[in-house]
Order: C-alpha cells, then structure tokens, then sequence
C-alpha cells in the first residue's frame, strides 16, 4: 500500500470522532475554537468568517489537531481560510500553521524571529507527543504596533501588548461585536505564565486590555469567558509580585519562595507549577532591566513557559 502524503502536502487524515473540537459561535460568523482534552499543549483557536473567506486566529501544536482545525473552518462553508493569525511564536499557537497552504500568516515582527530561532524545538523538549508531521510556516506579514484586518465589513484589529507571556503577543480584538481574542496573555481557569514576558508587563497588558471593553472573551486556553478574568489574572501577578518582593529581599531562590508560599488563593487554577516560572520572571525585573529581556532558561524552565 502507498503511504499517504503528509499534512503539509495536502493530505487529509480525521481525528477519531472521540478527539473532535467544539466550534462554538460567540457572534454572528465568530467562533471560538476549543479543543478536545487529548493531550498536551493544548490551546482555543478563533474563527471568523466573511463574504470572501475565512480568517483564523491561532493554529495548534499536532497533526491531528491542525486537521480537526482546518475541517472546523471548512465545515462552515465560508470559503478558504485567506488569513492567519499568530497571537505569539509558540509552537502551541503555530505549528498548525502548514495546515493552511495558501493562507497569508500575519504575526508581530518579533513572533517571525522568534519562531525562526526555535523552529520546531518543542517536538525535541516533548518527544512523547504525537505530533505527526507538523512543519515550520514563518509569518509572511509583520507590524510592529497595529494592523487592522477586514473580513467583509468587519474589523478585526491586531493590537500588540508584549512584553507579557512573551516579548511579541498580540490580541485580535473584534470591536463591533465585542469579541476579544486575548492568545495566552490571558487564560481562563489556568495559572498565567510569564517566564518568557514580563509580570510587569502582563499587569500593563491587562490595563489595556480592559479599555477595549470586551464583553466575550476567548483565552488562549480554557472556557470561553467574560471580563471577569481580567480580575483574577491581575490579582495573581499582584500577589506573585507581593511574594517576589518578600523572597528576594530575604536572599530566597524563586524556587524557595515558591516552596514557601504556596498556592495562595489560587488553588483552584490549572498549571499551578507556573508559579516557579513566574517568580523567575518576578525576580528579573527586581534586578532591573529591560521588561521582557532574556532569560538563560533550563529546559525545564522553558517547558513551563510553554505548556
């Protein structure tokens, strides 16, 4: 029997029915994309169709997923997928993006070299990960600040707010309905992760985030959700600064004051490891510096700012 060509190259293979996503319309022709749980590295992806097409926010990390992704768009008849967007160069977020041959990849300049710098490292960090044949697609579009899109008549505005969970996030924020797509500068239910940003910066995000006035708001993981997970983001990387501040002044390592302080009020959050990455981050900016500079990282650091 002849081997099927590989994703990138247009073959078609579908996740089992028991790993297929839910596409949930959040506003006429708008949809959040959340996945199943089958895995690691799992992220929500958008979906927003006009007259002329389809634009995606977001791809995902496996073959299989990036398939579920594509059929998802094409299951709402709107025709091609034209655009995607990358919210930050993480591979969760981008390595879907050979899915979608003959779509225009668009992405802040520094998501471009940052995903050129490290390729396809993750399936090197998590060799147990099925992730198929998933190939590095580099955003062929770049801005720097702002880029406003249109599907049809609608506005789809890409506003970047780094440093946060990395030095290059971008929102896609969706003004005439009230949409925002917040990539992983924001999680619902999940532990935020600024090892890669700033907590800084993060807290400044937030603030502008919140002056969009957003009334639907999709993550970059977890349900769907309102504004309300702007107060809980803010108020656990007030508190990690809190603690940060403590640890350091008292000659503690970040992994000591995390030993030390515990979860907190935040328990209840998925991803509670993060809180090691964070105080990391925390006691960088201590020190002084640029926000958002780099870091020398061991992979078990980098894991954490990813997963």
């Amino acid at each position: 029997m002849t081997e099927p060509e590989p994703l990138c190259t247009g073959h078609r293979r579908h996740p089992p029915a028991s790993q297929q996503p839910r596409t949930t319309e959040i506003a006429d022709g708008v949809f959040a994309y959340t996945p199943a749980a089958d895995g690691r590295w799992m992220n929500n992806a958008g979906i927003i169709t006009g007259p002329d097409g389809v634009t995606v926010i977001d791809t995902v990390a496996t073959e299989s997923r990036s398939l579920a992704l594509r059929a998802s768009a094409e299951s709402l008849r709107a025709g091609p997928v034209r655009a995607v967007v990358n919210t930050h160069h993480h591979g969760s977020h981008t390595y879907g993006n050979c899915a979608f041959p003959g779509a225009t990849v668009i992405a802040h300049s520094l998501t471009r070299s940052e995903m050129a710098e490290s390729g396809l490292a993750l399936t090197e960090l998590w060799p147990d990960v099925d992730w198929g044949d998933v190939r590095l697609v580099l955003p062929s579009v770049t801005f720097d600040e702002r880029l406003t899109l249109y599907s049809g008549d609608r506005r789809i505005e890409l506003v970047f707010c780094g440093p946060a969970h990395t030095t290059n996030d971008v929102v896609a924020w969706l003004p005439d309905d009230g949409v925002l797509f917040t990539g992983d500068v924001v999680l619902s239910g999940a532990t935020p992760c600024t090892l890669m940003g700033s907590v800084e910066g993060a807290l400044r995000a937030i603030a502008r985030l919140r002056a969009f006035g957003a009334r639907t708001i999709v993550c970059g993981r977890g349900p769907v959700c309102g504004p309300e997970v702007f107060d809980e983001t803010e108020a656990y990387l007030r508190w990690i600064q809190i603690i940060a501040m403590e640890g350091w002044q008292q000659g503690l390592t970040a992994l000591e004051t995390a030993k030390e302080a515990g979860l907190g009020s935040f328990d209840h959050l998925t991803g509670a490891e993060r809180i090691v990455g964070n105080l990391h981050r925390a006691y960088a900016e201590l020190d002084g510096g640029a926000l958002g500079r780099r870091l020398e990282l061991s992979n078990k650091l980098t894991i954490l700012s990813e997963r």
